[in-house]
């Protein structure tokens, strides 16, 4: 499996991951903020492959903090298509987020995950992670 940027090339596979996820998105938005986001330091989106086949997504930030001497790094999505899951994809996708935000010095690394996604759940916990914070929302429009 091999990871790399993601590219603008890669939306429609990406959009249709993300759809697996319940994240429907209007028609060219993802390749709008892919080719938005590309630049940007402190967000990096990602594909897994094999041989030219997308088999997955992750979309990692970097926050900086006031009060601590280092950043922190979110995981906004982390998705991989539901006819390859549990073949590893998904444990390489995080091991590479945690790969990337040691070299930044980052100290922490956050995700929210839905609620009814169980099997999410029992992933991030064998990965190390644990319940930390309850979170909330407000809508802005």
């Amino acid at each position: 499996m091999n990871i790399r940027k993601a590219e603008v090339k890669d939306a429609e596979v990406i959009v249709r991951l993300l759809e697996q996820l319940n994240y429907p998105t209007e028609n060219g938005l993802v390749a709008r903020r892919l080719s938005l986001l590309e630049d940007n330091d402190e967000h990096l989106d990602v594909v897994i492959e094999v041989q030219n086949n997308v088999l997955g997504f992750m979309s990692l930030h970097f926050i900086p903090q006031i009060t601590f001497d280092a950043d922190y790094a979110v995981i906004s999505y982390l998705v991989v298509d539901q006819q390859t899951r549990k073949q590893g994809a998904g444990k390489i996708l995080e091991e590479y987020a945690v790969e990337i935000a040691v070299k930044r010095g980052c100290r922490r690394i956050f995700l929210h995950s839905n609620a009814r996604r169980t099997d999410a759940h029992r992933f991030y916990l064998r990965q190390g992670y644990q319940e930390y914070a309850k979170a909330f929302v407000k809508y802005l429009r």
